[in-house]
């Protein structure tokens, strides 16, 4: 499920709009194309913005998306001033208030529509991200640590293509600590798919093995970040760690009880003016007394070159570290690796499944005023070759 709480930013890949001669793309600095006076000044009121599909869980495919930037006018002439006399002035300002609309579709039948929005107030002391999302998702799933009994005879080593239709969302509202960079909210969760199973000869019985084929997924939570970064689109510098505890229960509509517990930590540093180094960790568990789940509720391996829910347990971790060099102030180029382990509750988490990934990949700063930066990754595994489009490090 955590297809549908992806970053918002991941939609803005390929920046390619419809020209319009009241707005330049030229840069007035460098001179090299720049979407940055289109995204604030163009008369539409959003960016056009197509969706290249690769993740290997999905197959190829497209979309389309509106991004609209919600900035005042005085907040738009800042920016503009400042990013017309320095080369990252204009990116050193808070990022605006972004919505994110449109829809998808890829070869294996999966179609989504969705809406997305970040808002902060206040000088960034309160915070606000939500998304709504509704469609037919085809992902292919494996037996979990803890179901293997039930499915184990039928389904083996194999995957299980899971039709899963219907919808969802998240939200989350997040407080500053006096002037601190800690942030306490709260995170709420609802997904209600309707789930079944493409062209498996044992359809019928691993459904009436699941029970429940309309599962309810609703969870209240709290969340806690430490937050340093020096930019959102594209950051350089500081640290950012998340901690995030939900409890799904009866009472709030779930049809299971368990909790999931998420802790994500990133890094940035710049060594020099050419050279950076980025770092992130992703721990996920899942508490349960329940003797099955369905399988969208598990965690997985979160990497890239790794299909998503194809190392899944009651536990993941995923470490990736990225190295990028910058050839000039639009054109930078980036090598990553990164391992992940999955295991049941019962395991140490480091002797359940190990799977390593890497992969290189570039980036052009797209919109400068903004410090956005568009670019590819292109990462390989023991057993997929993915192609990503990417906003930002990517990291």
């Amino acid at each position: 499920m955590s297809f549908y709480t992806s970053r918002l930013l991941v939609l803005m890949s390929l920046s390619v709009s419809f020209a319009s001669s009241a707005v330049d793309f030229n840069d007035p600095i460098d001179g090299k194309l720049d979407m940055g006076e289109y995204l604030a000044e163009n008369a539409y009121g959003f960016l056009p913005v197509p969706i290249l599909i690769t993740e290997p869980a999905l197959g190829y495919g497209f979309g389309f998306a509106g991004v609209f930037l919600h900035e005042s006018d005085q907040q738009r002439e800042k920016r503009k001033q400042l990013a017309a006399t320095s080369l990252d002035g204009g990116a050193q300002l808070l990022t605006p208030a972004i919505t994110v609309a449109g829809g998808l579709a890829t070869e294996n039948g999966t179609w989504m529509g969705f809406i997305g929005h970040r808002r902060t107030w206040n000088k960034d002391s309160i915070r606000y991200m939500g998304g709504l999302a509704y469609g037919d998702m085809n992902m292919t799933f494996y037996r979990q640590k803890n179901n293997a009994g039930a499915l184990e005879p039928i389904v083996g080593n194999s995957g299980v293509e899971f039709g899963m239709r219907g919808g969802g969302g998240m939200q989350q509202l997040q407080f500053r600590v006096d002037d601190t960079p800690l942030f306490l909210g709260a995170v709420q969760k609802y997904f209600q798919p309707e789930l079944s199973i493409n062209s498996h000869p044992k359809a019928d019985e691993i459904l009436n093995r699941l029970g429940n084929t309309t599962p309810t997924a609703s969870g209240l939570g709290l969340l806690m970040e430490y937050d340093t970064k020096n930019n959102f689109l594209n950051p350089t510098e500081g640290v950012n760690y998340t901690v995030e505890y939900i409890w799904f229960r009866d009472g709030i509509g779930s049809d299971y009880d368990f909790d999931t517990l998420n802790i994500k930590g990133r890094h940035y540093w710049t060594l020099t003016p050419e050279w950076s180094v980025a770092a992130r960790g992703y721990y996920k568990s899942l508490y349960t007394d329940e003797n099955f789940l369905p399988p969208p509720a598990y965690p997985d391996i979160e990497l890239r070159g790794i299909a998503r829910n194809r190392y899944q347990g009651e536990q993941t971790l995923s470490l990736e570290g990225q190295v990028n060099y910058q050839w000039n102030i639009r054109w930078s180029s980036n090598v990553f690796a990164g391992l992940g382990y999955a295991s049941s509750q019962h395991q140490s988490l480091f002797k359940g499944d190990e799977q390593y990934a890497y992969g290189v990949g570039f980036r052009y700063l797209i919109a400068r005023r903004y410090g956005m930066k568009t670019g590819i990754d292109l990462a390989f595994s023991e057993e997929d070759t993915a192609l990503y489009f990417q906003v930002g490090m990517g990291i």
